[in-house]
């Protein structure tokens, strides 16, 4: 959507920038009347709010590991569903804390609804939700067998909404090049989500790395990125698993 970048309380005409808190209520008063002062609407989707997942650190030692899992699911759901890349009209990267939220949200699915959790699996899942919201990621080789689908069905729903904000943006700044390669990516992106994310960790990694390429060359026209971008999306073909 566009809005105005600064708005103005009618209360007590306390000034803030809604790019930075994401809400129409003022900062000082907490008064909802509050009116856009900027003449210029941009584009805006990000949002301010944090992933914090304290609460639900706080019950690995109180709770069963099932109540734990159901509550981070519920917690990264909320994170994820109101996340959003362009910030006052300009484009954000895909980033690490938004991948380590979506990847909390599928593993931890699959753990809670698992009928039986091996070490491995818990040791995993109890890694990512205590380094997601710090933006932290278990490296690919650490990925247990059994969660390598979690992953890739992650990196892909994620590369996904990455990719439609990344649409609406050239729909208003076009670029043929960049066009081509979002539709390159959207097939690649398809193919894994039709395999429920049953993807090899590379391809999943590969995955965001052309989606983050793209991303920069949109951002600032950064030219240098095509190449290595192209190179990423032809390794892609396929999608070998591991």
């Amino acid at each position: 959507m566009k809005v105005r970048g600064d708005r103005e309380c009618q209360d007590c005409g306390t000034r803030w920038a809604y790019y930075e808190t994401g809400s129409v209520e003022c900062p000082n008063c907490g008064s909802p009347r509050s009116v856009g002062v900027d003449e210029e609407r941009r584009l805006h989707t990000a949002t301010a709010a944090p992933l914090d997942l304290t609460e639900v650190q706080s019950l690995v030692d109180e709770q069963p590991l099932r109540t734990v899992a159901e509550r981070a699911v519920k917690t990264a759901r909320e994170f994820t569903r109101g996340y959003g890349f362009i910030s006052g009209g300009e484009v954000q990267p895909l980033d690490d804390t938004y991948l380590a939220a979506m990847e909390l949200r599928m593993v931890a699915d699959t753990v809670g609804r698992a009928t039986s959790v091996t070490d491995d699996e818990e040791s995993y899942f109890l890694s990512l939700l205590a380094g997601a919201g710090d933006g932290e990621r278990p490296a690919r080789e650490q990925v247990s067998d059994s969660l390598v689908d979690s992953r890739g069905l992650a990196y892909a729903r994620g590369v996904e909404e990455y990719r439609e904000d990344l649409r609406t943006y050239l729909d208003e700044h076009p670029d043929e090049t960049a066009s081509d390669q979002l539709g390159r990516l959207r097939g690649h992106v398809k193919r894994a989500l039709a395999l429920d994310g049953a993807i090899s960790t590379r391809a999943a990694e590969t995955l965001v790395e052309a989606a983050r390429g793209i991303g920069a060359y949109v951002a600032d026209g950064d030219e240098t990125t095509l190449a290595t971008t192209e190179s990423r999306l032809d390794a892609l073909e396929g999608l070998p698993r591991d």
